[in-house]
């Protein structure tokens, strides 16, 4: 029983000085023939690679790539989950290049400010995605990045792999290497560019997906997560790899064509954020029988409600698993077990990964708080960033001299070890002096029937200098009142945490990680007269 919330490292012994291209080149040594990856199309006849295969193709590519780059520099890919993102992925990482991922959806000021601030000397880029002009974008945007050399369409893939030369050698690349970039969900403004290390990408897919949900070789996992983020190119895809799986690989989330998916390639899980759980079960192809595969369920990304929990479990029959993560972590820090209790697997994100040291920090004095106190989620150990790119003051501020990572996610920690995620530091309300913590009030309302999301924000107010807005999205079959909520939330909570304001709307503008964008709630509100609907 912990005296402080604080979670010292375990099984340190368990991190391997690994890299992308060692991970791919063992498991292409340990099972050539078995499926690595298959291209989630909605016909039958799909591509597939075995390890072999893809190890062969991913050396060619690092041999093209190394045609036009040196190692150290940096590339972008700009697309959707086509199978060449995951042969680019691995060409790179034994290329010693760094791999920047992109969101295809990014307009054109977006664009340039990734390529730009990560001086990219290269870019893989589909001509056209969901209406985005990819190419006349980029075309666009091109004066103004001096350090960009290269563009490649995907289209010209197969001509761009033959490119490069039989005997490129490869040259030696360490765990400490930066394999990728990824630029942070911007929940709060401009996004920042995470340098991830190969130790620390390697490890936390092996050390969260394959060991603590127990994925075997063998086994094919429907991935829907972008690939742009690391719930999809680290988690997913090397988790994959190191269980020596099938990774199963739709262009993008379409709920008809992953439920098809899980039960035509017998998907042994059943994976996604929260709103792409809500559409798989809300779907009309959906049915207990076509999940007959699955033997467990993951969500993570952004708050998971636990009725939405429950109610996985209950329809599926698996134990689903929560996992807390952060891109400037590698990305995963806690997860809850399959032998959890039923409320410690719903209302927490369990305890802390293997190797992987967590605290709960007062954000006052920075001292470790009591168990259940709520501070600060600090992490420390092989996963953490090493830092964001050509930002020493944002770096310091998120990683303090002794080596923690400073998340900003509030949180608690039981005398167990298990944590609870209460909401953002910066999204925390105060109101008239009493803080107020967003994911507690968004818990509550979860619940309610008649709400499909619900996001809560701090707006000012000249009285208590806070108020509580709710955004909510209602449940198909009717919109609650205001009054409908506000009383099922006052039977629940404090007066001064029942929302103020409440706005009804269609959908919520979320980040590429699921995570509602709650600083443009604020905007919003802030243009709207008090009480006309959103």
């Amino acid at each position: 029983m912990l005296r402080t919330a604080y979670w010292p490292a375990e099984q340190l012994e368990s991190v391997r000085e690994e890299t992308v291209g060692d991970l791919l080149r063992s498991a292409a040594e340990r099972a050539p023939d078995a499926v690595a990856l298959v291209e989630g199309t909605a016909e039958g006849d799909r591509r597939r690679w075995s390890y072999a295969q893809l190890l062969s193709e991913a050396e060619q590519t690092a041999g093209a790539l190394l045609g036009r780059f040196s190692p150290g520099e940096r590339v972008a890919v700009w697309a959707d989950n086509l199978p060449e993102w995951i042969v680019l992925e691995m060409g790179a990482a034994l290329a010693g290049l760094t791999l920047v991922t992109v969101n295809p959806a990014l307009r054109a000021d977006e664009l340039r400010h990734v390529l730009r601030h990560s001086r990219a000397s290269g870019v893989f880029l589909r001509r056209e995605y969901r209406g985005n002009p990819m190419a006349d974008t980029l075309a666009a945007v091109q004066p103004d990045l001096p350090d960009l050399r290269e563009s490649v369409l995907f289209e010209d893939w197969d001509a761009f792999r033959a490119s490069g030369s039989p005997t490129e050698a490869l040259p030696a690349v360490s765990a400490a290497d930066p394999a990728q970039v990824q630029y942070t969900s911007g929940t709060t403004g401009l996004p920042k560019g995470a340098v991830l290390h190969h130790r620390g990408l390697t490890n936390n897919a092996r050390l969260s997906y394959v060991d603590v949900l127990g994925m075997g070789e063998g086994e094919a996992v429907v991935n829907p997560m972008p690939l742009f983020h690391t719930a999809g190119c680290v988690l997913a895809t090397l988790s994959s790899i190191a269980s020596l799986g099938t990774q199963v690989l739709p262009p993008s989330f379409d709920p008809g064509l992953h439920l098809r998916l899980v039960e035509e390639e017998r998907s042994v899980g059943f994976v996604g954020v929260p709103t792409m759980l809500v559409a798989l079960l809300a779907h009309p192809d959906f049915s207990p029988a076509r999940t007959a595969s699955v033997r467990w369920a993951l969500s993570g990304g952004a708050p998971v409600p636990p009725p939405l929990q429950r109610r996985v479990e209950e329809l599926l029959g698996v134990p689903m698993h929560i996992v807390y993560a952060q891109t400037e972590a590698s990305p995963g820090i806690t997860m809850t077990r399959a032998d959890d209790s039923p409320d410690d697997r719903a209302e927490t994100v369990g305890r802390p990964l293997p190797a992987t040291e967590v605290r709960i920090a007062d954000p006052a004095d920075g001292t470790t708080v009591v168990p259940g106190a709520v501070g600060e989620l600090c992490t420390r150990g092989y996963h953490v960033m090493t830092g964001y790119l050509d930002a020493p003051e944002q770096t310091a501020a998120a990683i303090d001299a002794d080596g923690w990572l400073h998340t900003g996610d509030l949180a608690t920690m039981d005398e167990r070890g298990y944590c609870r995620i209460t909401g953002r530091l910066k999204d925390m309300i105060i109101r008239g002096g009493e803080n107020v913590y967003p994911r507690e009030i968004e818990d509550v309302l979860s619940a309610h029937p008649g709400v499909a999301e619900v996001a809560v924000v701090g707006v000012p107010d000249p009285v208590w200098g806070e108020q509580v807005a709710a955004f909510v999205r209602p449940a198909p079959g009717g919109a609650p009142t205001e009054a409908e909520l506000e009383a099922h939330c006052r039977r629940q909570l404090a007066p001064h945490k029942t929302p103020r304001h409440w706005r009804f709307v269609e959908a919520f503008r979320l980040t590429g990680s699921g995570k509602v964008q709650k600083y443009r709630l604020r905007e919003e509100f802030a243009a709207l007269p008090d009480h006309e609907p959103a």
